[in-house]
């Protein structure tokens, strides 16, 4: 007897703050991945399905959206984490990489 089937991943990639096409508020978004991977003998082999998405915290409405757009919202989330939203770190008084001492000359 051979058992096989698939089984379901969600992965979370981010969390952006945007308009809700659903509600129309300001709020954060989940960026989620669902990969379906079939199975043999419940081992994943292989991925043969993968939906992109972004879910409201506020209301929970959901949207499925490309993979292209997927990735452009998840470089902008990447960009933003230092607080500069073009990506490049600005140095700041009393600013220093660990390790070193900022107010040394």
């Amino acid at each position: 007897m051979i058992i096989f089937g698939t089984r379901g991943y969600l992965h979370q990639l981010a969390i952006l703050m945007m308009v809700c096409g659903w509600c129309g508020n300001p709020a954060a978004h989940t960026l989620r991945k669902r990969v379906t991977k079939f199975t043999l003998f419940f081992i994943p082999l292989f991925p043969f399905s993968t939906k992109y998405a972004t879910q409201c915290t506020f209301c929970g409405g959901e949207r499925q959206i490309p993979k292209e757009q997927a990735d452009q919202l998840l470089a902008q989330a990447h960009a933003g984490q230092d607080g500069n939203p073009h990506g490049t770190a600005q140095q700041q008084p009393g600013y220093a990489p660990p390790g070193q001492n900022p107010y040394q000359n």
